[in-house]
């Protein structure tokens, strides 16, 4: 039997184009809504396997939905489909929701989300699982200090100790022991260029 499936969102363009997609694959859509109360309500009428339901909608968003799903022990298994990273919603992957698309990924992904979801897993978009690394990331860069941390920046533009040096008016050997303290603070390996290689990994970092 093929899973069945509820879909809501408020753009009735994206909402027609995940539907027929989705029925291409033959899934059973058995409803559309437009805003969050009404995919609520369809979610009690037919009991789907599957919910698609769009975050950021009228009147209950998706996130809204899935707790009202929780609260009253429906086994509907929730995907969250949105334009933006949110930390609201990759905290409810587990709990209220069990899969967490990218509108901009869902095309390449809802398929594999959906079969994951079913099989009892959980999905998390594979950009979303990037940014999470950026993050953590992030958070490395915050045990430095301020002076570390334009040195990194400095090193992110091949700049070497002494034109580092020369930036900071400081002496080349403190930077040189700056350079030490933050391969500590990060864990990176203690080869030669072994900062330099971590720098080049992370140039995301350094944009700004």
């Amino acid at each position: 039997m093929n899973p069945t499936i509820v879909i809501a969102d408020d753009h009735p363009i994206l909402l027609t184009g995940t539907k027929t997609f989705l029925e291409s694959k033959r899934f059973k859509v058995l409803a559309t809504a437009l805003d969050g109360n009404d995919a609520y309500n369809a979610i009690l009428t037919h009991h789907p396997d599957i919910a698609v339901l769009d975050f950021d909608m009228p009147k209950l968003n998706g996130l809204e939905v899935a707790a009202e799903c929780q609260k009253n022990q429906l086994t509907t298994k929730i995907i969250i489909l949105t334009l933006f990273k949110e930390e609201a919603i990759l905290k409810e992957v587990g709990k209220s929701i069990q899969g967490y698309l990218l509108k901009e990924d869902a095309l390449q992904e809802i398929e594999l989300c959906i079969n994951q979801v079913l099989s009892g897993t959980t999905f998390v978009s594979k950009q979303i699982e990037a940014g999470i690394h950026f993050a953590q990331e992030t958070d490395e860069l915050n045990l430095l200090t301020a002076t570390e941390a334009k040195i990194l920046k400095y090193l992110a533009k091949n700049f070497s100790s002494s034109q580092i040096a020369d930036e900071l008016f400081i002496s080349k050997r403190t930077v040189e022991k700056h350079r030490s303290n933050i391969i500590k603070k990060l864990e990176i390996p203690p080869t030669q260029n072994g900062l330099l290689l971590w720098v080049q990994k992370h140039p995301q970092l350094f944009n700004t």
